[in-house]
């Protein structure tokens, strides 16, 4: 059997030899008649350069928050009678919240009710005597001493009520304080403190969050803000639409709410070189909540007035980033540029073009200096072009992965014969 097997081997690099002996003779064989034949035009689409405006596709990272939450704190001193509410409910602008012992505060009003009354019927009596005495000294029958002590009863009775009403006043803004109500619409948290608890001014009790609705605060790059504003012209900032989109989990789709823009700030922070903004989501439901990380995007930011080519045209070459340009013979040339900003499918270009240039817009795989170029016409929709791109390189990784695995399914031939030899000899 060994034999056998050996005498297969040999056979086969007999065949191999015959074969690579074959390939060198094709080599060497001299070329038909007629030359080789040129290469024809590579079709590809081509644009002419020109500045135009480029719509951005940005988003911003932002933290989530209600503008208008609210820490409930304890006004008054006493032991926390009642709580009015469930954790997590939502409650309504007045309701009533917590009572701090208000027969206390009440019984104050009272008091200073009976001090206000006291104060008054004594400054009545002041009244009285001084137009007495005003009288009386018109008739010489009292001393201007005498007249000048009772319009001095008369400031102090005056002065009395005064500070009476005040007190009056002061007590019943205590009573109101303890009977705490909500100041805003929103969910509750959780209370702070235990009713029969005894607060003072200053605790902390709980916090009302408004769900509806919701405002972000983010950072522009004062390039964005800058073309944000001449974007706006003489509209207000409530004319641009943003749109919050919030992650999903485990790679879910998230969620999208749609508002606007209501505050641009008119400065640069030094420090980080950006402008202020915020933006308002209407948020009924309440599927979003304060404190989460989000991504902001508005809509209609531009840049303006720049050259750009879609972002499928730029290669790598030994100067860097290049594009192809076409001279006047329709071949290709390598052109180093300098990139700016990613426009969704566009790629600003900075530097390196010129307006009036052809530039191959179309995918350069398979083009190199010197390449003679059938221009396409372009119908300035980058991002049909990177599609198909993406397409045809995804069908072509597909047929590979389908060869490859053909290929590991049958093996090669040398084994095929080997095992044949193996069982002839058997």
């Amino acid at each position: 059997m060994k034999k056998l097997f050996r005498h297969g081997r040999t056979t086969l690099l007999v065949l191999a030899a015959g074969l690579l002996l074959a390939a060198c003779g094709q080599d060497e064989a001299p070329p038909q008649a007629g030359g080789d034949q040129e290469r024809p035009p590579h079709p590809v689409e081509v644009t002419e350069i020109a500045r135009q405006d480029i719509p951005l596709d940005k988003s911003y990272p932002s933290l989530l928050r209600s503008d208008n939450e609210v820490t409930l704190v304890a006004r008054v001193t006493g032991f926390l009678e009642q709580r009015h509410f469930e954790p997590g409910q939502l409650v309504e602008q007045g309701q009533k919240l917590y009572s701090i012992e208000p027969d206390l505060y009440q019984a104050a009003v009272n008091q200073r009710e009976a001090d206000l009354q006291s104060a008054r019927a004594e400054l009545a009596r002041a009244q009285r005597d001084a137009d007495r005495f005003e009288r009386l000294l018109s008739q010489n029958s009292v001393s201007r001493q005498q007249y000048d002590q009772a319009r001095a009863e008369l400031g102090v009775a005056q002065a009395g009520v005064a500070q009476a009403e005040a007190a009056l006043a002061s007590a019943r803004i205590d009573l109101g304080y303890a009977e705490v109500t909500a100041p805003v619409s929103g969910m509750i948290s959780l209370s702070r403190v235990n009713v029969g608890n005894l607060v003072s001014s200053g605790t902390e009790l709980a916090t009302i969050t408004p769900l509806d609705p919701l405002e972000v605060r983010l950072q522009l790059p004062q390039r964005d803000a800058f073309e944000l504003r001449r974007q706006m012209g003489d509209q207000s900032v409530e004319a641009i639409t943003a749109m919050l989109r919030i992650p999903g989990a485990d790679g879910a789709e998230g969620s999208t709410l749609e508002g606007h823009l209501d505050f641009l700030g008119s400065r640069v922070e030094e420090a980080t070189s950006t402008v202020q903004a915020s933006a308002t989501f209407a948020n009924p439901e309440g599927r979003v909540l304060p404190g989460q990380f989000v991504r902001v995007s508005l809509e209609g930011l531009k840049r303006y007035d720049v050259l750009a080519v879609p972002e499928i045209a730029i290669g790598q070459g030994l100067m860097g980033p290049q594009v192809f340009v076409l001279d006047e013979d329709d071949v290709a040339r390598a052109r180093t540029v300098e990139l700016g900003e990613v426009a969704g499918p566009w790629q600003i270009i900075r530097g390196g073009l010129e307006v009036g240039e052809r530039v191959v817009v179309g995918d350069p795989s398979g083009i190199e200096p010197g390449t003679a170029i059938d221009p396409q016409p372009f119908d300035g929709e980058a991002g049909e072009i990177v599609e198909e791109v993406e397409q045809a390189e995804a069908e072509a990784e597909q047929e590979a992965a389908e060869e490859m695995q053909q290929g590991a399914g049958s093996p090669p031939a040398g084994e095929q014969e080997g095992e044949a030899d193996e069982d002839d000899a058997s």
